[in-house]
């Protein structure tokens, strides 16, 4: 399998979302999305550049960073959107292990004003379609702090396993110790899953 050849789609919807790669432009959204998300994405995304963003010209780079990524099949990433106003409601993001496996992992976070509303749970359930489907894996991988249990629970609810729990092998953003779930779902699994 040639990466490069294989036809990608750039969107998918979902019930009640339509999932879409960031596109050059989306930057005054997303800087927008990044102000609102800053304080909430602090516990368990220090990381993320979406917290290190300063300006809308900074965020509009980050898109154009994103797009080229895509182009190069290192990494792939969507936001989710409310199909009835527009409002973003989730990022997902589709990261590549090892194309000759094939492997990739499934990382997400929700915005701040629609937690507990299960469209994470459903971005991640049609980035799985995405990967399956359109990368052709055999296997996902997912981690999670194992001080998230909202996060956990998305990963049950999409059908992984627990496959490891590394314990207080990182610092949270205060400082704290915690560790890290590791999930799996295999290709037959979510096949399997799909047709329940």
């Amino acid at each position: 399998m040639n990466r490069m050849l294989l036809e990608i789609p750039d969107c998918f919807d979902t019930t009640r979302l339509h999932v879409c790669r960031y596109q050059a432009g989306d930057g005054a959204a997303y800087w927008a999305m990044a102000q609102r998300n800053r304080v909430h994405l602090f516990p368990f995304e220090a990381e993320n550049p979406v917290r290190s963003l300063q300006s809308e010209q900074e965020a509009e780079g980050l898109v154009h960073e994103f797009a080229a990524l895509w182009a190069l099949r290192q990494s792939f990433f969507f936001g989710a959107w409310d199909r009835r106003d527009q409002t973003f409601v989730a990022q997902i993001y589709v990261g590549v292990v090892n194309w000759d496996l094939p492997e990739f992992e499934l990382g997400y976070f929700v915005d701040v004003d629609h937690e507990g509303q299960g469209y994470v749970t459903e971005a991640a359930t049609g980035a799985l379609a995405f990967i399956f489907d359109h990368l052709q894996a055999h296997r996902v991988l997912l981690r999670c702090s194992d001080a998230n249990p909202r996060s956990a629970r998305v990963a049950e609810r999409c059908g992984f396993s627990r496959e490891a729990h590394l314990r207080q092998n990182r610092r949270l953003a205060d400082g704290t110790l915690c560790g890290e779930y590791y999930y799996g779902l295999l290709r037959e699994e979510y096949r399997q899953n799909r047709n329940l």
